[in-house]
């Protein structure tokens, strides 16, 4: 599924504009950022094909101003991976095999939106594992050149050696074994290099790994030279390719301490010296096993990250000087609760990993519920301070379905921070075989929070600058919602918005910043100060016929001018919803109060929307400022919606401004203002100083 902040470039073919206007507005709702694109010709869609950056195209089966025929032929004469997806009123087997048969990658049905979701998601994800296969493949094409150049220099003895014969070796490793050039030990068999005392016990060894047999990392034994000398060695083994065939890379190591205090030193290399539990490092190489043997098909194995709740506010307590001592009496706690089979580390600052293996789902979850409840009402010593700390643990069941480092990593970092997000001392445990059951619990647990939030003031508003390039004078700030945890830490809205949504809560929420973004204007009015609050309105309100007399009597009861607010509507949503907004703004104009448009410019003809809407503010969307100083085009596109803002009497917002570059190169474009972290973060007091 394609991430919250990709956009995709999609091209539409559609006889007319509706319809294409009605396939973004499904797709955005739906949760798909799109940049459209629309030509109106065969010879503009073989330019927006060669000149511009096309992900998909979408084309009508019917059309008939660009017939779908002319749309296959003009994409496979592009020589682009562009996958076309035909759009079509009824699906059956005919007209699946009809549109297939024309070049059709898959087909969208119009009146089905979720089906038109899940095609326009998989062809996209399908593109976008091509061409990081792609990228993957010039990559490792470079890769192995360095690698064999590095290798051929290596002071390192190292070989290649594929079913038990030489096949690669460097310099040192002739060297090493007495050896002029490689064409003495090209094809010789390994075992030639191991002396007779270990040579049995070194053939085994072949045979296990000849039967696909994970090697080990490394054997201690006596090597034997071309000349029949032989010296105590080290062997250390690695899987590898080596001109597309899979092998084994060997490296020889001369033993020149003594091996006990060789185990000594490898096992201090190990361990974190605060917590004598393994180290990070260590960690990731046998989480990497775990994941290879999940790969394999191995299915008893989980992560678990353990992070104590509230751990600011700990360290704050007991002094920066007693932290390591936290943290030894942290992981002592752990290990009480830990089976001998399974593997801790000290993960990152402070938090722990365990890998734990031979155990299925409700093993993992019954193992994570004992790491939990060793900690709730633990007294734990740190320094001249006794205390206690609980937990929040997240894991995730090792499986073929995210048989990933990264993807292992992703889903258990996840885990824990919805348990800690949930008010912590909780367990998550992400199990890609029971999703559902997980899912449902996760969103009850957040749906009693938020409504408790709604209650007991779980809320608090941020507040943005918007700065104007022009010098215009007056405050403006962006009102923005986040959640506290039960560590006083910010959640960002996107985390539980889709779930406010999903379960009605959405309008209350709404109300909630609206009377609280009034009440911050009235306490500032006692300091004559009269900012400009933007206030994000969801499309569940635009539909509340009571929202205007409800923000009409907020204002009047906090004796706050209606100027001093401003509503802000996503573009799409106002478009799909336009009669209500018409609605809502010819309420809000009666109380004085503004409307911005925000998310502007990522419709087929956004200024279409300006004969319907009068809104004093367009937000440009935020995909048209990313990479801004270098991408001409997205610099051409922000000088033509000021331009155009600014003949409709409109003032132009460029938001999500994140570094000097950037800010720079808006200067050139006509913009009215400017909003982002470059600029001020958004924070609780409203102090930013606009002189």
């Amino acid at each position: 599924m394609p991430q919250t902040d990709t956009v995709i470039r999609l091209l539409f073919v559609e006889d007319r504009l509706e319809d294409a206007e009605q396939f973004i507005s499904l797709l955005r709702n739906g949760g798909i950022a799109v940049r459209p694109m629309r030509p109106e010709s065969v010879e503009e869609l073989a330019r927006q094909l060669n000149e511009l950056p096309v992900d998909l195209v979408l084309a009508c089966r019917d059309a008939v101003q660009i017939p779908f025929a002319s749309v296959v032929q003009v994409v496979n004469a592009s020589g682009k991976d562009v996958p076309v997806l035909a759009s079509v009123d009824r699906l059956d087997e005919t007209v699946l095999i009809d549109a297939l048969g024309a070049g059709a990658r898959s087909v969208a049905l119009r009146g089905n939106p979720e089906q038109l979701l899940q095609v326009v998601r998989q062809t996209f994800d399908d593109l976008v594992l091509r061409r990081s296969v792609r990228r993957l493949e010039a990559a490792l094409r470079e890769s192995e050149r360095r690698c064999d150049a590095l290798i051929a220099s290596s002071r390192d003895p190292i070989a290649y050696v594929h079913e038990g014969m030489h096949i690669r070796a460097n310099e040192a490793y002739l060297e090493m074994f007495g050896y002029v050039d490689f064409e003495e030990i090209e094809g010789l068999p390994l075992l030639d290099a191991i002396a007779p005392s270990h040579a049995e016990e070194f053939k085994q060894l072949l045979k296990q790994l000849s039967r696909g047999e994970t090697p080990p990392r490394s054997v201690e034994l006596v090597a034997q030279r071309a000349d029949g000398s032989s010296f105590d060695a080290i062997i250390e083994f690695a899987q590898a390719t080596y001109e597309g065939e899979s092998c084994l890379q060997i490296v020889f190591r001369q033993q020149t301490v003594d091996p006990d205090v060789a185990r000594e030193l490898d096992a201090l290399r190990q361990r974190d010296q605060v917590t004598d539990l393994f180290n990070r490092s260590h960690f990731l190489s046998v989480l990497e096993d775990a994941v290879a043997a999940a790969a394999a098909g191995r299915g008893d194995q989980a992560l678990l990250l353990v992070e104590p709740d509230h751990y600011a506010t700990a360290l704050s307590d007991i002094g920066l000087a007693h932290a390591d001592t936290l943290l030894a009496a942290l992981a002592e706690r752990l290990r009480t609760v830990l089976r001998e089979q399974d593997v801790a580390a000290r993960f990152t600052d402070h938090g722990f990993a365990v890998l734990c293996t031979r155990c299925d789902h409700s093993e993992s979850a019954r193992l994570a519920e004992l790491v939990r409840s060793a900690f709730e009402g633990h007294i734990v010593e740190a320094g001249n301070r006794s205390l206690t700390l609980t937990v929040s643990v997240g894991g995730v069941q090792i499986s073929e379905r995210i048989a990933t480092v990264q993807q292992v990593l992703a889903k258990a970092t996840q885990s824990v921070q919805g348990a800690m997000a949930a008010g912590g001392n909780r367990v998550e445990i992400y199990d890609p075989g029971a999703v559902d059951r997980a899912e449902e619990e996760r969103v009850r647990a957040w749906v009693e929070r938020l409504r408790k939030a709604l209650v007991e003031e779980g809320f608090v508003l941020h507040y943005q600058p918007i700065i104007s390039l022009t010098g215009e004078p007056g405050e403006n700030y962006e009102v923005l919602l986040r959640l506290l945890s039960h560590g006083n830490e910010l959640i960002q809205p996107g985390t539980f918005l889709g779930i406010a949504e999903e379960h009605g809560l959405l309008e209350q929420i709404d109300r909630w910043v609206i009377e609280h973004a009034i009440a911050a204007a009235a306490e500032l009015k006692g300091r004559d100060r009269r900012p400009t609050l933007f206030v994000k309105v969801t499309q569940a309100s635009i539909h509340d016929p009571k929202l205007p007399a409800f923000i009409g009597e907020t204002l009047a009861r906090h004796g706050v001018e209606g100027g001093q607010l401003v509503f802000e509507i996503p573009e799409a949503k106002a478009f799909t919803s336009l009669r209500a907004t018409q609605d809502f703004q010819a309420g809000l104009k009666g109380l004085g109060c503004g409307l911005a448009l925000e998310q502007f410019g990522a419709g087929l003809n956004s200024f279409h929307l300006l004969n319907h809407l009068d809104p004093g503010f367009l937000k440009i969307d935020r995909s048209f400022v990313q990479d801004l100083p270098k991408n001409a085009e997205n610099q051409a596109k922000l000088r033509e919606i000021a331009d155009r803002a600014h003949e409709a009497g409109k003032l132009a917002v460029a938001e999500f401004v994140e570094d000097a570059a950037c800010m720079a190169a808006l200067f050139s474009t006509g913009i009215d203002y400017v909003e982002g972290h470059f600029l001020a973060p958004a924070g609780p007091v409203m102090n930013y100083d606009f002189g």
